[in-house]
Formats: C-alpha cells, sequence, structure tokens
C-alpha cells in the first residue's frame, strides 16, 4: 500500500532533498506540500504533476496524507506539528527549535490521538554517533564544551544537534563547573550555558553542519568531531524514519531511539 507523504518546507534546500529522496522510494508518494510563499506549479518544485500546494495549515484539506515531514522554520514547526497530530497525520520533524515544554505537549498530544512519529534534531549518522560517543565520555571528563558551526541561513542558535548533545552530556556527567573565577571583559563571550556546559555558535557562509565536543582533563583533552558537508548526508535518517514510522505508537524524540 502506498504512503501518502506531504512535505512541510519543501521548497527550502532541506525540503528539496526530502523531494528527491521521497520521489525514489517505492510505496511512498508525495500528494502535497506546504510553504508560504511557493506558487502552484508543482513541477517547479520537483514535485509529482498531482501533489497539491498549500501557502497555509487551513488551507489543508482532511485526510490528505499519511505521514507528515518537516523541515520547515523555529516560529512555524510547532504549530505544524500539532497540525498533523491532530488530524492523525504521523509526523517525521527535522527542523528544529522547539523547546522542551513545547516537545513535551506535543508528546502528550500525539500519546492523546494515538499517533506515532518522530523528532529529530539531527538526521546524520555521524551526528548521532557524535552525541552517542559524548555522553559515554562525559562520565569521565566534566569538564566540557560544545563548538556548533552552520551555515549562515540558519535561523536558531544554539543548533537542536548542540543542544540534544548537552542534553545528553548533563545525563551522565557529575555536577561540576569549569572554571568559575572567570570574569567576562565582553559580554556572552563564553557563550551559552546548559547545566554548566558552554556551547558556542558560529554561523557563516560556507559552512552546511558541523560540531566539536572539547573536554577537558589534567595533561590530556579528548575532542570529538562531525562535519555534514552535503544536505544528501542527512536523507539516510529520514529513509529509515519514513520506513518505521508506521511501527511507532509515541511521539519518539532522536533518530537514535529508531535505529
Amino acid at each position: 500500500m502506498t504512503k501518502k507523504v506531504l512535505i512541510a518546507g519543501f521548497a527550502g534546500a532541506m525540503g528539496q532533498k526530502a523531494v528527491n529522496l521521497v520521489n525514489n522510494m517505492a510505496d511512498f508518494e508525495i500528494v502535497a506540500g506546504l510553504s508560504p510563499h511557493a506558487n502552484h506549479d508543482p513541477e517547479e518544485y520537483h514535485l509529482p504533476k498531482t501533489a497539491q500546494i498549500f501557502n497555509q495549515l487551513s488551507d489543508i484539506p482532511e485526510n490528505i496524507a499519511d505521514i507528515w515531514i518537516d523541515f520547515t522554520t523555529p516560529n512555524a514547526v510547532y504549530e505544524n506539528v500539532k497540525y498533523a497530530i491532530l488530524h492523525h497525520i504521523s509526523p517525521i520533524v527535522g527542523t528544529t527549535g522547539l523547546n522542551d515544554e513545547q516537545v513535551a505537549k506535543l508528546k502528550n498530544l500525539a500519546k492523546k490521538e494515538q499517533v506515532g512519529g518522530l523528532i529529530a534534531s539531527n538526521f546524520g549518522m555521524s551526528a548521532v554517533l557524535l552525541m552517542k560517543f559524548a555522553k559515554e565520555a562525559a562520565k569521565y571528563f566534566p569538564d566540557v564544551e560544545i563548538i556548533e558551526m552552520h551555515h549562515a541561513d540558519k535561523k536558531d542558535a544554539p543548533s537542536g544537534t548542540a543542544l540534544s548533545t548537552a542534553k545528553l552530556i548533563a545525563e551522565n556527567r557529575p555536577k561540576h563547573e569549569t572554571a568559575p573565577n572567570e570574569v567576562e571583559s565582553l559580554a556572552h563571550v563564553r557563550g551559552g550555558d546548559y547545566e554548566g556546559i558552554k556551547i558556542h555558535s558560529v554561523r557563516l557562509p560556507g559552512y552546511i553542519a558541523h560540531e566539536q565536543v572539547l573536554f577537558g582533563g589534567k595533561g590530556e583533552a579528548l575532542t570529538i568531531r562531525q562535519d555534514s558537508f552535503d544536505r544528501e548526508s542527512f536523507m539516510s535518517g529520514v529513509k529509515v524514519a519514513l520506513k518505521k514510522v508506521d511501527s511507532l505508537h509515541e511521539l519518539i524524540v532522536g533518530l537514535e531511539n529508531i535505529l
């Protein structure tokens, strides 16, 4: 049975990668796209001729799709995913910017509506492994900082991947304060702070998505780094999610939890 897919944010860089992925998967068909400023010529965006294009949520008819792929913006993603769940469309969410309260609300709503789905801060396998390795290292190196580097157009900072990394590290890291007596002569020069873990965000043209986790100890240091040089690298994780979302009975957070 062919699964009907709606792609929110289909006109963007990640959205177009998702379009290409679904177009080349058997048993999946793009039936609709959501983008606020897109025109209504599906072929311009490499969508099937029969795909419908919508500019706002209220235009989307009932029962249009089985799966909702979301690569939109931080200010749109919460309402998008809420809409998908309420209309019993399984969401696969790659958009970052959801806060903990919003994720909790979406998880509760999905449980109430009995809809399964996935929210992933990163669909790249190297990023998933980085987070796994960093969590393990945190038991032995409590002094740690994170540097994430992304393209200049990225809207949210820190990246969802960096924040997820910090949360996983905090789970395994003894309560600890690095450089407690420091004084900033320039405000915010030490970056953001998540439970004592400093996070630094870089936004520059030429970059795609990169992250370093730096651990320091007496007389030694450990650096874990991942680099995504092409957005195509994220599609392997999206493909896994598409194939497994039917088997999910709740809203899962983190690609690593369905691998």
